[in-house]
């Protein structure tokens, strides 16, 4: 006789409503990408509707859906529509304006961007609705010499959570693995390495130097960076003018797939924050002039329903459904502005003195702004992403204002940037025939009272872009 045992079970867990998804997600687009976000929902809702004129008349008592602070007649308050006073929609057909001289700029060339083209040729394979989505997202977040900048256990983190899917890594490695191979090749790799690779595999060359070419990439690419050619040619069992033609194939292969790709119009930044001095203060506005004023449609109602009819169940569940989304839609803008305000605050306090000079960075990090604003890290992270802030400097990405921090033997504490500044201004001042290697630099910078360890100064120079001592030196 079979047994049945019961047993309870406690395990904490954390779920997201969809509102909060959408809140995320919004927070994360810089203002350009969400001017086209809320263009999208005015054409799927509805209920949603731009508010072109802002001394409007309030509706008449007995409207279904009254002004931001009413009810509708069921019950549905509208205490998250927030009217706030951001500009008004700005049409995108304004005419060109003349300069002093009369002269009007002449239009900029159409031609299809990079990132659309690259979309054209992956959607000419086998692929699915996910495996776009994933490239789609890949391709965004490839820069302007064509690499992969993002981390891509993060783009699919994303995309699982936007979108309630389970897509494994190594799907979106096989995807990332695909446009490699599209025309620019070598297009979104994560390293140079792995972009002269991909380009070797995409392309017609002799077998044998072909294999000898990957080989070299793939398990000796520090002795080539190092031009250790002796350890070469014994590692791949070759003789100096065979290892000589291999390597001039991969010297003629293109280290920046997407240099020269990228039109005007997608190289132009603009920002999402302006940072300016006003009697010895900073005031910072949201850079959102080309974000419409929406409002709940208080007409649609009556379009559906004319006076004398009843509405049917699935009438009334559709405005239902679609009043609850505007609304929620409505108040996740206004929280992201607040929220996006409440950050940029807080860097501007924290780094005061670079506002005010321009050079001096202090550490920080983002526990240090979340802490401030009492929001999680991963929040701070999507304020952070793809948001520039127009200076009296000039404009900057928000990551900038982030670095980790060293302490000196005095007890200060020194921002990584100003460190690596000293990192490389010691090299540019060093002897060519004696150059300095990693020992003899933290050598010096413990004498200014900067106390990094030899692994550490070689990671700042490679970030530099700075070859090590060997590579550096000449003869005269």
């Amino acid at each position: 006789m079979a047994t049945l045992n019961l047993s309870q079970q406690l395990r904490l867990g954390l779920r997201l409503t969809p509102q909060q998804v959408q809140y995320l997600k919004l927070l994360q687009l810089p203002n350009l990408a969400l001017e086209q976000r809320i263009k999208t929902e005015l054409e799927l809702n509805p209920m949603l509707e731009v508010e072109e004129n802002l001394q409007e008349e309030e509706p008449e008592t007995g409207e279904a859906l009254e002004s931001a602070n009413g009810e509708d007649e069921e019950g549905y308050t509208l205490d998250d529509y927030l009217n706030d006073d951001l500009a008004g929609f700005k049409t995108p057909e304004a005419r060109p304006q003349a300069d002093e001289d009369g002269d009007v700029e002449p239009p900029l060339p159409s031609s299809p961007p990079l990132s659309e083209r690259l979309l054209a040729q992956f959607r000419m394979l086998e692929v699915d609705d996910t495996d776009t989505l994933l490239a789609e997202e890949i391709i965004g977040n490839v820069d302007e010499d064509g690499y992969l900048r993002r981390e891509l256990n993060l783009i699919v983190q994303d995309l699982n959570l936007t979108y309630g899917l389970e897509i494994p890594l190594e799907r979106a490695e096989a995807v990332l693995r695909r446009i490699h191979r599209l025309d620019p090749p070598g297009i979104a790799a994560r390293n140079l390495k792995e972009c002269l690779t991909a380009q070797i595999h995409a392309g017609s060359y002799d077998a044998v130097a072909k294999e000898l070419a990957l080989k070299l990439l793939e398990h000796h690419f520090e002795d080539l960076k190092l031009k250790r050619y002796e350890s070469l040619t014994q590692h791949l069992a070759v003789g100096l003018d065979t290892l000589k033609r291999v390597i001039e194939l991969i010297q003629h292969l293109n280290p920046k797939p997407g240099e020269g790709e990228f039109s005007a119009q997608e190289n132009y930044i603009t920002p999402d924050f302006i940072v300016e001095k006003d009697n010895g203060d900073f005031l910072i506005t949201l850079n959102d002039r080309t974000i419409p004023t929406l409002r709940l449609n208080r007409a649609y109602r009556e379009l559906v329903t004319p006076k004398g009819k009843k509405a049917s169940k699935e009438t009334k569940d559709f405005i239902k459904q679609k009043f609850e989304s505007a609304k929620w839609f409505i108040a996740s803008i206004h929280q992201r502005r607040e929220t996006l305000l409440k950050v940029m605050r807080v860097i501007v306090d924290r780094q005061r003195e670079w506002f005010e000079d321009g050079e001096t960075l202090k550490p920080m990090i983002y526990k240090d702004v979340a802490e401030v604003v009492s929001v999680d890290i991963s929040t701070i992270s999507r304020v952070v992403n793809s948001k520039y802030a127009q200076t009296e400097f000039g404009v900057y990405s928000l990551k900038r204002f982030f670095t980790s921090g060293i302490e000196t033997t005095t007890g200060e504490d020194l921002s990584n940037l100003v460190v690596k500044q000293k990192v490389k201004e010691m090299i540019a001042a060093e002897d060519p025939r004696n150059p300095l290697n990693d020992d003899k630099i933290a050598e010096l910078l413990q004498k200014e009272g900067i106390k990094l360890a030899r692994r550490t100064v070689a990671k700042y120079r490679e970030q530099l872009g700075l070859p090590i001592a060997r590579l550096r030196k000449s003869i005269g």
